[in-house]
């Protein structure tokens, strides 16, 4: 898989679980091969089936205005999913399902090699940091293996629970300057150490509020 649009053509034809079996359009994902952020979602609903596309239905919608809200359009990012058919009503893709499509997204990321991933809520999440509730990781800044991830809720989260959207957009809010802190190398230094729990961060690292300790 040598490019992003190789990775299309492959995802349209796969067959590696029962997701193809219904599905009526495949959605690899779409963006800027460029980009320095990476949106991680659950996988397609019912309008991304119909087109083909990642999230252009109502929690599409709310993430094209969380997009706006910062300065940024859809060709600015690249979007995708941990799985590139829809499950059966929505449910749950199954880790077999996720393990299926993991090739297609981890060629994904190293071809668009983002300086920051937004994992968009537990599905995607789980994908880096397993069995963590998002819950409490949403807002904070962590590496796994030598990336930087962002949690924040899933979209569709604030359309069942409106209390949920101001937690989003709050969390949207900061990654402006999670990006300017990443992009400082003395910042860099502070953000190693706070990928390890059991130390007691360095003093740099108390005024980068949006990092996990």
């Amino acid at each position: 898989m040598e490019n992003l649009e190789e990775i299309a053509l492959l995802v349209n034809r796969c067959t590696d679980c029962e997701l193809s079996q219904g599905r009526n359009k495949a959605v690899p994902g779409e963006g800027s091969p460029d980009a320095e952020l990476m949106f991680i979602g659950e996988g397609p609903g019912y309008h991304e089936d119909r087109l083909g596309r990642p999230f252009v239905g109502p929690a599409g919608q709310f993430l094209d205005d969380l997009l706006m809200s910062i300065g940024l359009k859809r060709e600015d990012v690249f979007i995708a999913n941990m799985v590139k058919c829809r499950p059966p009503q929505n449910r749950d893709p199954s880790p077999a399902e996720m393990s299926a499509c993991s090739k297609y997204l981890n060629r994904q990321i190293e071809l668009i090699d983002p300086k920051l991933i937004i994992t968009l809520g537990r599905f995607s999440l789980a994908r880096f940091f397993p069995g963590e509730s998002i819950t409490r990781a949403r807002g904070k800044v962590r590496e796994k293996d030598g990336r930087w991830i962002y949690p924040i809720m899933h979209p569709a989260a604030a359309l069942h629970r409106q209390e949920n959207r101001s937690v989003i957009v709050n969390d949207f809010k900061q990654i402006p300057q999670v990006l300017e802190n990443l992009g400082q190398p003395s910042s860099h230094s502070a953000l190693n150490q706070t990928s390890e729990p059991q130390k007691e961060p360095a003093p740099q690292a108390k005024q980068l509020s949006l990092f996990s300790s």
